[in-house]
């Protein structure tokens, strides 16, 4: 078998097993735990939001111990100015994402993979090409931007659409922000996270054609910290 088929295999288990381990770190975390955790992401997001005032944002629903919690989307909804609009995804067949402007929780239905998805009309994958500010899961991120999903390459798929520049954030537990992970050439790195204890965070991925922080998101500090207001 060709080395590169080996090393891929190797990066492919190892990102299963960390996996593994981070979700079964989250299923531990108490009900208090969560809610207090959930609070500050919200905090944070809402921060972010309203300083940039964007038009476009997509998110999605935390489901379980996922954090930001599941209100997630109607607290981004309420920071967003008159004219702003949240987009959610909808999972098509193939895996791709779908996308649908947020209505309220009455208008959310459980969907594949435990998803909640948004029943207004659909605009097409390329919707997300045009948000200023794009929300996304993950698992884990480390210190470069590399992003551990949960396998299926969705978002892979929705983050290779975005222009260069596009303000990615991922909302994490606390320890959830490593050093180093196993990466893949599909694999696309997000800009920031958002922590409970750190809040907002810019991460050390290159900047796209040397466009440096995007507007709105202060540079991380020393310490690698930014704080929301």
């Amino acid at each position: 078998m060709p080395e590169f088929s080996y090393g891929a295999e190797v990066t492919h288990v190892a990102k299963r097993d960390m996996r593994a381990r981070l979700l079964a770190r989250r299923r531990e975390l108490t009900a208090d735990a969560r809610s207090v955790a959930a609070a500050r992401v919200q905090a944070e997001l809402v921060s972010l939001v309203r300083r940039l005032r964007p038009i476009r944002v997509t998110a999605y629903v935390p489901v379980g111990s996922e954090p930001g919690g599941p209100e997630l989307p109607e607290v981004l909804r309420a920071a967003l100015p008159a004219d702003g609009e949240l987009l959610l995804p909808v999972l098509l067949p193939d895996l791709d994402l779908d996308w649908a402007a947020y209505d309220g929780p009455e208008a959310l239905v459980a969907a594949g993979r435990g998803m909640r998805e948004p029943t207004g009309r659909r605009l097409g994958p390329d919707a997300i090409v045009d948000a200023e500010l794009v929300v996304l899961p993950a698992v884990a991120v480390d210190l470069a931007g590399v992003r551990l999903g949960r396998g299926g390459g969705s978002y892979d798929r929705a983050l290779a659409r975005l222009p260069e520049g596009a303000l990615t954030v991922v909302p994490l537990h606390d320890g959830e922000l490593v050093s180093v992970l196993p990466a893949e050439p599909h694999d696309r790195p997000v800009r920031a996270v958002v922590t409970p204890a750190e809040g907002l965070r810019t991460l050390d991925a290159a900047p796209p054609s040397g466009r440096g922080t995007p507007p709105g998101v202060a540079p991380h500090t020393s310490a690698g910290r930014t704080r929301g207001e």
